[in-house]
């Protein structure tokens, strides 16, 4: 830089000269140009010696200011008890609520309701809608079920009198059929024995009888040999034998005839006739059975359409009756409208009132029960699982934001809740607080609150602020005073609250701790990764400078990061003065890019659990206040 400087002089001074030789001046241009060189030169030196000497006291002065600190940014180490809590925020409801929808199936128009804000009692009128068309329903549901009535009369009328005459006409055919089995007992015992000794008789008397002609005509022959009787008598018993024989001969056949067919007829003939009275019966009883079947389900159809008509006009009764809505029991009257999420359509429409037509089953209003008050707390989910039922809670509603109202957790959502599009990665779990309130509070539901949930007690431990810790890697350190500045100190942490960290290991009471991050200037010794945790000049944490909590080193009190829920961004804890840059450093002690102290930084880690490169971020989560919780 000198030596550009001393080109441009000699630039300048050979510029010099020409001008001055060729000036019509009467002093010598050699000895003009030479005492503007040498002033030159001289003023150049000046120049130099001045920058020199500003870069000097400006060192000397930083490091004047460096040490100069403000007492609160300075902690004596001791030791004390504390509590473990997680803050939260959320906002106030009631154990439990009564809610009013209209239960009309139909068109219903309000033409009574109840002011939104006043208290009601058990049996007090909340609604009324109107029951013009509904009166007139019932009146023709009336008149349905008269005429299904009558129906169902004259159909069981019908069945008993084809029931009746099923019974008559199953008895002709037992009759028949009765009539038909003595017949063939009748053939079997009298008719068949009486043709059978009928056959046997002319056959006995027709032989008997040829035997008789046969004598005779045996003694006609010599009688006629004799001249006793005449030839003509003579071939008359001729005669007479021959018929005799086939008198025999015929009565023999038709015995045969009557023994091998007729019988065999006259059986088939009696049995056919049972036969047809048993399948005469089954017909009769079948067709009147079908006809009982057809009129059973005209009777089943008409009971139904007589109970379907009984069952309309009960429900038109009951929605008369739902016409006017009694409150069942006591409570604040909320309008749903009112209510987040249960708005009735836009956000612009008026609330419920006279002449408001309602949808079926639509929510009208609440009535919650304030005697039993219910906080919905919001809790990160990394703390979420060490929230069990039945651990102590405060809770500080913003109506009165210094009247504490004592509580226990109740239950733990069974799913977290996304933050939505502004922070998709985010997850909370709604804790549900039971509240001992006292009625002059005069708590509502839908009422912001804060909470306190106390996890656990930490007794006469040894620690430090929770801003005074830092990380590198896996190792926690603080930064303790010296003669020229500050320098890294390994310490073992143990459980922590939103506000402080025990130190089991490293620290003393009595000793001091700085509650803000150094600038580069002023750390004048740091810690030295060992080579197994990742350390050394290739390693994982090679060059690390400390960050605030990254992932792999939470306390052990706040699993999931270093920054406790509940303490925004800012990373300066209520009733500590002086925030993340002390009164007294020039430009702050807080270098480009970092946030305000280890709790904020924490606020910007990423999802590996290290600090955001993002420096955007800090100013507007150091802005906000220490009583608003998001976990």
């Amino acid at each position: 830089m000198h030596l550009w400087r001393f080109r441009i002089c000699q630039m300048n001074l050979s510029d010099s000269n020409t001008m001055l030789g060729r000036s019509s001046l009467t002093l010598g241009g050699h000895r003009r140009g030479g005492i503007l060189a040498k002033l030159i030169v001289l003023l150049i030196l000046a120049v130099g010696l001045g920058l020199a000497g500003f870069a000097f006291l400006g060192k000397e002065g930083g490091d004047a200011n460096a040490k100069t600190l403000d007492a609160d940014d300075i902690h004596i180490v001791s030791r004390s008890s504390f509590d473990i809590v997680i803050p939260a925020s959320g906002e106030l409801t009631t154990e439990r609520k009564i809610e009013i929808r209209n239960r009309l199936e139909g068109r219903a128009l309000i033409t009574e309701i109840v002011g939104e804000g006043n208290s009601v009692k058990a049996g007090d009128v909340l609604l009324k809608l109107a029951d013009d068309e509904i009166i007139d329903k019932i009146k023709d549901g009336e008149d349905k079920v008269k005429t299904a009535e009558s129906s169902v009369i004259a159909a069981e009328q019908t069945l008993a009198i084809r029931r009746s005459t099923m019974e008559s006409d199953l008895q002709k055919a037992d009759l028949e059929i009765e009539i038909a089995q003595l017949a063939m007992k009748a053939w079997e015992e009298g008719d068949l024995v009486t043709a059978r000794q009928t056959n046997d008789i002319h056959i006995e008397t027709a032989r008997i009888n040829r035997d008789r002609l046969k004598k005779r005509f045996a003694e006609a022959k010599s009688l006629v040999d004799s001249g006793f009787i005449s030839n003509d008598e003579y071939e008359q018993d001729r005669i007479q034998l021959i018929e005799a024989e086939a008198q025999v001969k015929s009565f023999e056949l038709a015995k045969d005839v009557y023994e091998r067919y007729t019988i065999k007829k006259e059986r088939a003939e009696k049995e056919s006739s049972v036969e047809q009275s048993n399948a005469e019966k089954g017909r009769t009883e079948q067709r009147h059975l079908a006809e009982i079947v057809k009129i059973e389900a005209d009777v089943e159809s008409a009971k139904f359409k007589l109970d379907t008509a009984k069952e309309r006009l009960a429900d038109l009764r009951e929605q008369l009756d739902a016409c006017v809505i009694i409150a069942p029991g006591d409570g604040l009257v909320v309008y749903a409208s009112s209510m987040s999420g249960e708005r009735r359509g836009r956000g612009d429409e008026p609330p419920p009132q006279v002449g408001t037509e309602l949808r079926q089953n639509e929510l009208v209003m609440v009535l919650p029960d304030t005697n039993r008050m219910i906080a919905n707390l919001k809790v990160g989910e990394a703390l979420s699982g060490r929230i069990r039922p039945g651990q102590p809670s405060v809770v500080f509603s913003d109506s009165s934001p210094n009247q504490p109202v004592a509580g226990a957790v109740v239950g733990v959502s069974v799913l977290a809740e996304s933050g939505g599009w502004r922070d998709p990665n985010r997850r909370d779990y709604t804790v549900k607080v039971g509240l001992d309130v006292d009625p002059s509070l005069g708590l509502k539901p839908s009422m912001r609150c804060r909470g306190e949930i106390v996890l656990g007690n930490v007794e006469d431990v040894i620690n430090v602020p929770i801003q005074a810790v830092f990380r590198k890697g896996p190792l926690a350190f603080v930064y303790v005073p010296e003669e020229r500045g500050f320098a890294q100190r390994r310490v073992d942490i143990g459980q922590s609250s939103e506000m402080l960290v025990e130190i089991r290991d490293g620290l003393a009471v009595g000793d001091q701790v700085l509650l803000r991050r150094p600038g580069a200037g002023e750390i004048v010794s740091e810690l030295e990764m060992p080579e197994s945790m990742g350390g050394g000049p290739g390693g994982r944490f090679a060059g690390a400078s400390g960050g605030g909590w990254p992932g792999s080193g939470k306390p052990s009190g706040i699993p999931g990061g270093g920054k406790p829920s509940g303490i925004p961004g800012g990373g300066k804890p209520s009733g500590i003065p002086g925030g993340g840059k002390p009164s007294g450093i020039p430009g702050g002690g807080k270098p480009t890019g970092v946030g305000s102290s280890t709790t904020s930084q924490t606020s910007q880690a990423g999802p590996s659990g290290r600090p955001s490169a993002d420096p955007a971020k800090a100013p507007k989560e150091a802005s906000k206040p220490s009583g608003d919780v998001t976990s």
